[in-house]
């Protein structure tokens, strides 16, 4: 039988709170608590939110893009 590795099985997979945008994630989420969830009192913290994973997406393609599947 084969044994599991520690790590994830690809590098795009990883947990949320390795990724970049996590301390806007919390941001977002601690709003939601301390607005009794009126998501339009925390449009600022989804905006950063989704602007830093558009910024993480278009690392990760630039990342991929110089990577070569034949070396």
């Amino acid at each position: 039988m084969a044994s599991k590795s520690s790590g994830p099985p690809y590098p795009s997979v990883s947990r949320l709170e390795d990724s970049m945008c996590f301390p806007q994630y919390s941001a977002s989420l601690k709003c939601l608590d301390d607005s009794n969830y009126d998501k339009s009192k925390c449009q600022d913290q989804f905006d950063a939110y989704k602007e830093c994973k558009k910024k993480e997406r278009e690392e990760r393609l630039e990342r991929n893009r110089k990577r070569s599947f034949f070396q």
